[in-house]
């Protein structure tokens, strides 16, 4: 028998490092001050930057006339080393938050950083334990933070919601959001609302129940929970076959971070694909709530209307990408969803009801939408081992990465992906954290383009296109400087001129982006931060640059000193 010796507590990592460990006390941020974060546009408080999820800053320190004089004014080394959970390729997917000066942004594998917004220097970072064997879908990634109420917030991979002090990062408290056993993950940034987090589910694709969720801000109790399948006798259950189990592992999770329109207190919250993902025969229906943007109250998690863009979907075209609020010059309160099957919604968010439909991609195979907003499907993975080609892709005519919408020029630009798959179906029996895809699916890996289209939500016009060699996986971000920063996969950062689309200069990063810039400023001068770091899941959206340069590096731009 082997005697084991107590080898004590490890050292934390900062412990072995210049990190200092603290970060300056900033103000609070509580609900009133993110409900009016576009007053203080020096700061970015939240996911979007505003809850209305538009991603545009009012700062317009740098120009269409300067902005050729950009430089990088720091660079962050987030430094991924050894082993990394899950069978996957890591992301530096995060879009940063910054307070006051200090920028707080997480980064794959449970890390968490707080960073000088002047400078770059490491304050303080945490890193969060999870198993090298989690199941996850497509990358070890984390798409951000939350900051309020003196804490941090991050959702982990392995379906953690944590709170850490803002000023130390020492961790206040830990609550269990999922079965991680089950396939159940954390990916998405989370949201404060009121005296509550907000956050979603992942593993749609191992045959899961979605799930939206609030937790006290302060203590990590449950609020309430929403789950976006229904159960059996609840609304929409008649969308499920009525014997078996199949809404047990419906899918519709909810990986990317809702808006909220304070007056109506409605989160709008894109959800997932059905689960099995191309295999349709065993879950016959509509699927609710599947690729949907579901309004929830958030005050009881009820749902209060739905609207679904993808009936019975057959090609993974998940809904989860952000839903912007709007309002038309009339006053009428409006969403617009560029969804993954390559069509733009624009919706009324008080009910739902649909305002206007068109196609925003080159090339839609799989079937069509009508103006009224009937679905056609045409081709689909129906016959067992019979390939089946399809465009858009199941990365969608856009995947996650978000879109932005300038006030001034009352246009939202969109992030384009040009590239089609062939889906093969192969029924595969349910088995609990295995991947339920129901198909082998083959991304094109030679036909594909991708470019930046600047549409007028209003009336479905493009106004122009910055068109690129390779699809746009990245977030974009624009500003009242009359600009549009955008990230390409091969690694340049552009600035485009927001009414013309013209490309007015660029920094080559050194590797591809997947990620959400913010803009900033400190002691009046201003920043744009973006992580870059080709990862995740490239195989279903580009899998033609699986083999280009990796990274993990955050870069801040700004207008030379003089």
């Amino acid at each position: 028998m082997t005697d084991y010796v107590d080898a004590g507590e490890a050292i934390p990592h900062a412990q072995l490092s210049n990190v200092k460990g603290v970060a300056p006390a900033t103000t609070n941020v509580d609900y009133d001050r993110i409900r009016a974060a576009s007053s203080e546009p020096e700061n970015w408080l939240t996911y979007y930057g505003t809850y209305d999820g538009q991603r545009y800053s009012t700062l317009d320190q740098i120009t269409t006339d300067n902005v050729r004089r950009l430089s990088p004014a720091w660079v962050f080394q987030a430094g991924a080393v050894g082993m990394q959970s899950g069978a996957s390729t890591y992301s530096f997917e995060a879009s940063p938050i910054v307070v006051e000066g200090v920028m707080y942004v997480s980064g794959p594998d449970g890390r968490a950083w707080a960073i000088d917004a002047r400078t770059g220097e490491e304050l303080w970072r945490y890193k969060h334990a999870s198993p090298y064997d989690v199941s996850l879908c497509c990358g070890n990634v984390n798409r951000g933070l939350a900051v309020g109420h003196g804490k941090v917030y991050m959702y982990t991979l392995n379906a953690h919601l944590i709170a850490l002090d803002a000023t130390t990062g020492e961790k206040v408290w830990d609550v269990v959001n999922g079965d991680v056993r089950a396939g159940e993950s954390g990916s998405v940034a989370p949201l404060i609302v009121k005296d509550m987090v907000i956050c979603g589910s992942a593993g749609g694709e191992f045959g899961v129940r979605g799930h939206l969720d609030a937790f006290d801000a302060h203590s990590g109790e449950r609020r309430w929970r929403c789950y976006t399948v229904p159960k059996p006798g609840e609304p929409g259950s008649e969308t499920w076959p009525d014997d078996g189990e199949a809404w047990q592992r419906g899918g519709a999770n909810c990986w990317v971070t809702p808006t909220y329109d304070p007056e109506l207190e409605l989160l709008y919250q894109g959800t997932g694909n059905p689960a099995p993902d191309f295999d349709g025969a065993v879950r016959p229906g509509d699927n609710l709530y599947t690729d949907s943007t579901i309004a929830v109250d958030v005050n009881t998690g009820e749902i209060r209307w739905h609207y679904q863009f993808t009936p019975h979907d057959l090609w993974d075209y998940d809904s989860t990408m952000e839903n912007i609020l709007f309002d038309a010059p009339d006053g009428r309160k409006l969403l617009a969803h560029a969804d993954k099957n390559g069509y733009f919604f624009v919706l009324d968010r008080t009910d739902g009801a649909l305002v206007r439909v068109f196609p925003f991609v080159d090339r839609i195979t799989w079937g069509e939408i009508s103006p009224e907003g009937k679905v056609t499907p045409k081709i689909y993975p129906d016959e067992e081992g019979v390939p089946v080609h399809f465009w858009p892709g199941p990365a969608g005519g856009k995947e996650w990465t978000h879109m932005s919408y300038n006030p001034q020029t009352g246009l939202i630009y969109i992030p384009v992906q040009e590239v089609g798959a062939t889906a093969t179906r192969r029924r595969r029996e349910f088995k609990e954290s295995i991947p339920y895809w129901g198909a082998g699916v083959a991304v094109d890996i030679e036909d594909f383009y991708g470019f930046v289209s600047a549409v007028d939500p209003l009336t479905g016009e493009e106004k122009w296109r910055w068109r690129n060699e390779y699809p746009m996986c990245a977030s974009n971000v624009t500003t009242a400087g009359g600009l549009v920063f955008q990230g390409t996969p091969t690694g340049e950062f552009v600035a485009l001129d927001a009414s013309t689309g013209e490309k007015l200069w660029s920094f080559q990063c050194g590797s591809g982006h997947h990620s959400s810039p913010t803009v900033f400023s400190v002691d009046g001068r201003q920043y744009i931060a973006v992580p870059t770091g080709w990862g995740g899941w490239i195989e279903g959206f580009l899998p033609g640059l699986l083999g280009a340069a990796a990274g993990d590096a955050l870069f801040c731009f700004a207008l030379p000193e003089d």
